[in-house]
């Protein structure tokens, strides 16, 4: 596909994913107050920061699935492979949705409460890193054993007949 397996690109989103969440995690427990004694900027320049840095993946994050179904689907069939992987985008949607729903119900953060704020938004990113890894050690195809190809006799490939 390019130069980095899918399983790679993958893992490097989720990390990059994670990552982008530290500087809100960090605003929580006063990194703003921080930077603004120490740096001379504060929370609204953290935030257009991030911002613009994480902005871009919200594309790029899809390129690389449309990239594989563009390569593996077979020729006549690249319509169906794209409106399925569709289909599982709408359901990875809905179990987003289903996933905030049960931690909000974990992690109840009432109006002029946070306490439970920095937990939450620790939790979702500790999620956010290790789920799509997960799936990826799970679901991940494995390589053909090279063993088994190399004790195969060889066998001569046969040309179907020209047409005249």
């Amino acid at each position: 596909m390019g130069r980095r397996s899918l399983t790679y690109v993958v893992v490097f989103l989720s990390i990059y994913s994670a990552f982008m969440m530290l500087p809100f995690i960090g605003m929580y427990y006063g990194l703003h107050e921080w930077t603004t004694t120490h740096l001379g900027f504060g929370a609204r320049t953290i935030a257009i920061i991030d911002t613009m840095a994480d902005a871009p993946m919200g594309q790029v994050v899809m390129v690389p699935m449309l990239a594989w179904i563009a390569r593996e689907a077979p020729a006549n069939q690249k319509a169906t492979y794209f409106a399925v992987m569709a289909a599982f985008t709408n359901l990875a949607l809905s179990a987003s949705h289903l996933g905030t729903r049960y931690l909000n119900q974990i992690f109840v953060i009432e109006r002029g409460q946070y306490a439970d704020l920095g937990a939450l938004m620790i939790t979702v990113a500790l999620l956010a890193l290790a789920l799509p890894i997960l799936a990826v050690t799970l679901f991940r195809p494995h390589p053909p054993d090279r063993r088994r190809q190399d004790m195969r006799p060889d066998t001569k490939r046969i040309s179907p007949p020209r047409q005249i």
